[in-house]
């Protein structure tokens, strides 16, 4: 799904309460913006029934060039994992 999809699905659902794709757009931004931060400051963020995310932490490790084969250093890294809550990951199986 992408994003204006997504925003098309959320104006269907709200058609008698008159809201814009305009200021779902703003919403929508708002929120994932907000996430962002929060995931950045407090490492986790959570939705209730839907999940977590969360900084994890990647060690150095050595790797291999897929084009000559040379060993190379891969550094440390961050990214984001997710994992599903008990009741999502149900509902998806």
């Amino acid at each position: 799904m992408t994003k204006a999809e997504l925003i098309n699905r959320i104006a269907q659902a709200n058609k008698k309460r008159g809201t814009t794709k305009t200021t779902i757009n703003e919403v929508l931004d708002t929120c994932f913006d907000t996430l962002g931060k929060s995931i950045k400051k407090d490492g986790r963020f959570t939705y209730p029934n839907f999940g977590t995310w969360t900084v994890r932490r990647r060690k150095a490790r050595k790797g291999r060039n897929p084009q000559t084969g040379a060993t190379i250093n891969i550094p440390a890294s961050k990214t984001i994992g997710f994992k599903p809550s008990p009741d999502f990951k149900k509902s998806i199986q």
